[in-house]
């Protein structure tokens, strides 16, 4: 099950998977689905007997954008969750979260939080990803959250190439999460579309490094223009290589890659709550 409370986004990511053509003005746009937690409830009162997986907040936009501060839908969401004793996660990058800091402490045998972190160079990051808080400022977030004992993983995605896949770069990462005491950490490689390969040629000119062009073709294994509107992996030996770095990183420092076990500990808390084959996506009805 997910909930996206709103759509487009203002963080602007150069890389972001949810720029589809139906959606052209993502980052000016933005439209919150105000009648989402009545919606929310009303299917919840239809699944009162189903077994579900902890539902996943924000799969497409940050459920905590400005716009959160004005509409407060997310909170909304959670609160109707809460009502039905359902686990739930949520991924984001914005500090707005703070806000509803006491919400999550409250029921924190039941949630974890996810956060998005691409890069902590400033420099590459006002690049990357624009409309997103300073990293030191999440950390700041991170911490404030751990220390009132709820569980926070985070997310390295997308390990961009050549921007963000460094060995140096990911051990950046690493070492601040592990500083802080996070305990589980996931990643992947940014894969690639005509309208995303678009922005990433920008960035990659725009921080001088137009020479990689070439090499992300041999990489994603296509040759310009990129005509391909559905979502290209990058080739098994660079994509083995990056991440079996950043697993090797993590082992030394037994960090756990990936959150699946969070998952599996939130689910069977409660027997009526066990994860089911049969998921609900709440996002089909708001």
């Amino acid at each position: 099950m997910t909930i996206n409370p709103y759509q487009g986004c203002h963080h602007r990511c150069g890389y972001c998977y949810a720029t589809y053509k139906w959606s052209p003005d993502f980052y000016d746009k933005i439209y919150g689905k105000i009648n989402a937690p009545e919606i929310l409830e009303s299917e919840l009162n239809k699944r009162k007997n189903i077994s579900m997986l902890p539902v996943m907040i924000s799969s497409a936009t940050d459920a905590y954008q400005f716009a959160e501060a004005k509409f407060g839908i997310t909170k909304k969401c959670i609160q109707v969750l809460q009502q039905f004793q359902i686990p739930f996660y949520v991924f984001t990058k914005s500090c707005l979260i703070e806000r509803d800091l006491n919400l999550f402490h409250t029921y924190n045998t039941n949630c974890f939080v996810v956060w998005s972190i691409t890069t902590i160079d400033e420099k590459v990051k006002r690049i990357i990803e624009p409309g997103t808080p300073t990293t030191s400022r999440v950390f700041e977030t991170i911490k404030k959250f751990i220390d009132s004992g709820i569980k926070c993983c985070v997310n390295i995605d997308p390990i961009i190439p050549f921007v963000t896949d460094s060995e140096e770069h990911i051990l950046s990462i690493v070492e601040m999460c592990h500083q802080l005491g996070i305990r589980y950490i996931s990643g992947s490689i940014l894969r690639l579309r005509s309208d995303i390969w678009i922005r990433i040629r920008e960035i990659l000119e725009l921080l001088g490094i137009s020479w990689s062009i070439e090499e992300y073709e041999k990489i994603f294994g296509f040759q310009e223009p990129l005509m391909n509107d559905n979502n290209m992996s990058a080739s098994t030996t660079y994509s083995d290589n990056v991440i079996n770095c950043l697993k090797y990183e993590l082992s030394k420092r037994n960090i756990e890659f990936g959150f699946d076990k969070l998952i599996e500990r939130i689910s069977n808390l409660k027997s009526e709550y066990a994860i089911s084959t049969k998921q609900y996506r709440i996002s089909e009805f708001i």
